[in-house]
């Protein structure tokens, strides 16, 4: 499946607007979302091909959103990389475990991420 939707789940204004504008420079669809009320609002609207998700965020971490969007029967074939600060080996592992597909710290490498994304379309 080719990813062509990315939604940005990141409550830093910062940190979204460096994502969106490296994955619209080359070609992906970009929607945003800074909490989990806000994230499963833009999945009902429209389902992305890709989710990239941070851990600290206000409300539900990144952790809990990404096993409540895996525990959702229509979402969770949506793949998601966990894109945060938290660069400690045992976050990644908890990460996985709640059902993301890769995990990246920031600040994010372009280079990597983009690779990371290639692997799984």
């Amino acid at each position: 499946m080719a990813i062509t939707k990315v939604l940005i789940v990141d409550d830093s204004k910062t940190e979204t607007m460096f994502l969106t504008e490296l994955l619209q420079s080359n070609g992906f669809a970009v929607r945003c979302a800074e909490n989990a009320d806000e994230a499963f609002k833009r999945l009902a609207e429209e389902k992305p091909d890709l989710i990239l998700m941070d851990v600290v965020m206000p409300g539900q971490n990144g952790f809990q959103l990404t096993r409540a969007v895996n525990r959702t029967p229509e979402y969770a074939d949506i793949p998601i990389i966990i894109c945060t600060s938290k660069n400690l080996e045992t976050d990644r592992v908890w990460g996985m475990r709640q059902g993301a597909k890769d995990y990246i710290t920031k600040p994010v490498d372009s280079s990597e991420l983009f690779a990371k994304i290639k692997a799984l379309g």
